[in-house]
Formats: structure tokens, C-alpha cells, sequence
């Protein structure tokens, strides 16, 4: 029959028009977001241990660290992240073992330069020097486990217990 298709369309236009709508008025209304949404990255610095496992995991290369070792102890001193060749697939948040990278429920990242797109989400200087060590107890004040010891180590060497030099 000629209109049929006519009939059918306005048919789903007059169903549509009823129904709840679904439109969000953006910057006023926020639209509830699920609890993995891959958003802008978060690193804590505190947990970072500087191993590069989220940058050996990325697939695009996005992760530049430059950690600087001081004593034992790595220092993270800058994390930048390329966010324009960025998957968001979550490999880099997986492979971090201490949970210091995290992706973060922020949905406006967009940048109005170029230079500007690029996250860094550390930049600190190196420590000048190590936390102070705890001075040497004199030898009357150590444990007597200490002691011990310390008295078994002198003569495994060939000394006598307490003897200098």
C-alpha cells in the first residue's frame, strides 16, 4: 500500500515524543559516570617506587620517567605522559604493582594549544641529601644480642672480643 513507510515512521516520531528524554544540559548537570571509567590519569607520588612498569606496559610509548638514585633509594623526578597518542586501555594503571597510578573520574581534558596537551603529573628536583641516619649507641647501651654479635663476628676474624684495630 503507497504510504506505508510514511505511516511507520510517524507512528515512531509520535512514540518518541512521550518518552523521557535524555539529554544532559552539560556543564550545569553532570552525567552519572560508571566506577571504571578510564578519565584523566592520578599518580601517587608517595606510593611510586620509580620501577617503570606502567612505562614498559604502555603500547604507544605515552609514559616518559626520569628517576635519579640517591643511596639505596630511587627518587621519581619527573612523570610525563604523551596524553595525545594515549589509548586510555588501563595497561600502564594494571601493570602498577603498588596502585600509585589510577585513572580519576575528571571528563574535561581538552586543551586549546598543543604544547599544553601533554600531562605531567610530577616534576620535583632531586633530594640534596639522605634523611639523617641514627647516631651509633656506645657500646654499654646496645643489646646484649647486639653485642653477641658483634663478639662472634670479631672472632670469627681473628680478634679478641672488644680489641681495636
Amino acid at each position: 500500500m503507497f504510504g506505508q513507510g510514511l505511516l511507520k515512521g510517524l507512528a515512531i516520531t509520535w512514540k518518541e515524543l512521550f518518552t523521557r528524554k535524555v539529554t544532559v544540559q552539560y556543564p550545569e548537570e553532570k552525567v552519572p559516570l560508571p566506577e571504571r571509567y578510564h578519565g584523566r590519569f592520578e599518580l601517587d607520588v608517595d606510593k611510586c617506587i620509580a620501577c617503570g612498569l606502567c612505562a614498559n606496559a604502555c603500547p604507544n610509548k605515552v609514559i616518559q620517567i626520569t628517576k635519579e638514585k640517591v643511596g639505596k633509594k630511587q627518587y621519581l623526578t619527573r612523570y610525563v605522559m604523551r596524553i595525545e597518542y594515549c589509548l586510555f586501555c588501563g595497561l600502564c594503571v594494571e601493570s602498577c604493582n603498588k596502585g600509585a597510578l589510577r585513572f580519576s573520574h575528571v571528563i574535561n581534558m581538552n586543551q586549546y594549544y598543543r604544547d599544553k596537551v601533554r600531562l605531567v603529573l610530577v616534576d620535583r628536583p632531586v633530594p640534596e641529601s639522605l634523611p639523617e641516619e641514627e647516631p651509633a649507641e656506645p657500646a654499654a647501651e646496645r643489646p646484649a644480642a647486639a653485642r653477641a654479635k658483634n663478639a662472634r663476628a670479631e672472632v670469627a676474624a681473628g680478634k679478641a672480643p672488644g680489641e681495636e684495630g
